[in-house]
């Protein structure tokens, strides 16, 4: 039974993390839709938004003592504050890089993200990749090297966006804490300084309110719930399925976007890129069919030994 139960919520971190990354990869056209905002005053609305879509769903969900919780636990005010701090200067970055035109460069950073996820698990969850897990990394690393190369120097932003998830990921996975409560106070601490600058923007003559169309308004106006819903589901994803196979399917979400760079806004795409890309891709193939393989081969097993799981709870 408990092996089921495992192997439930394993199929659920991995539909979670699958769905988004896919939600992830398509999030550049809205970025996009709200210029020309200044990207700066759209992560703070961004992030006053997102603290009161998950404050409000944390209420439905768990009630007032599920989000006075963490506020409980030693420690974890504090390792929330920083991821809260870690995951803004993502966002900030991503919204400038996707605005200023660098959509496959923010592609070339989600390619190394999940790398960097990989290893972090390695190091410091003392994870083991099976085989067709490590061969996968390794081909996502060449894929990610030939980019590199065809790049012609060291992308810094990149590799900011990089490090800066990674970190982030490593966070969450050691609070194990619920999505959406965690989500909530990585926002709320940093929320009264964004609504002083947003006020003080607005009130000025340089805010949204005052550059913007009615309907890129009505638009921004959901930066939370799209913060909000795949983060949550990140989330849910950190916390059922390894390091290893949450980076692996995070290769989903740059692909969209390097998709999008090239064919719907039409930035620069070269043969070494493309080869990277596919080169990344096989990857994804192998470790899909591992992880296929790996999971019928779990289910034979469980299979197999009923009598004696019963015994082991009998004894």
């Amino acid at each position: 039974m408990q092996s089921q139960n495992s192997r439930k919520q394993n199929e659920l971190g991995m539909a979670a993390a699958i769905l988004c990354a896919t939600l992830w990869g398509v999030l550049p056209i809205y970025w996009k839709s709200l210029q020309p905002i200044d990207s700066f005053l759209i992560i703070l609305y961004r992030i006053v938004l997102t603290s009161l879509v998950v404050f409000i769903a944390g209420l439905l969900v768990y009630k007032w003592e599920g989000v006075l919780a963490p506020a409980k636990k030693k420690g974890a005010l504090t390792t929330l504050i920083v991821a809260g701090i870690i995951i803004s200067i993502n966002w900030g970055l991503f919204i400038w890089m996707v605005n200023a035109g660098y959509i496959i460069q923010t592609s070339i950073g989600y390619y190394i993200e999940p790398l960097m996820i990989c290893v972090f698990g390695i190091l410091f969850f003392k994870e083991k990749p099976e085989k067709y897990k490590l061969a996968a990394i390794l081909l996502a690393l060449l894929g990610v090297c030939v980019m590199l190369l065809s790049y012609g120097e060291i992308p810094v932003l990149a590799m900011v966006l990089a490090i800066s998830f990674a970190t982030y990921t490593a966070t969450k996975k050691k609070l194990q804490a619920p999505a959406i409560i965690s989500l909530f106070y990585e926002t709320v601490f940093i929320m009264p300084i964004a609504i002083g600058v947003i006020l003080y923007m607005e009130l000025s003559g340089k805010g949204a309110f005052a550059v913007a169309e009615p309907k890129q308004i009505v638009l921004l106006s959901f930066a939370g719930l799209f913060t909000a819903i795949p983060l949550s589901l990140f989330g849910m994803a950190a916390n059922r399925i390894s390091m290893v196979a949450l980076g692996i399917t995070e290769y989903i979400s740059p692909s969209i976007s390097l998709i999008l760079g090239i064919f719907l806004y039409k930035e620069p795409f070269d043969i070494y890129q493309f080869i990277g890309f596919m080169i990344i891709w096989v990857g994804l193939a192998i470790f899909t069919v591992g992880g296929i393989r790996a999971r019928r081969a779990e289910g034979e097993i469980a299979d197999e030994q009923p009598v004696e799981a019963a015994s082991d709870e009998i004894q």
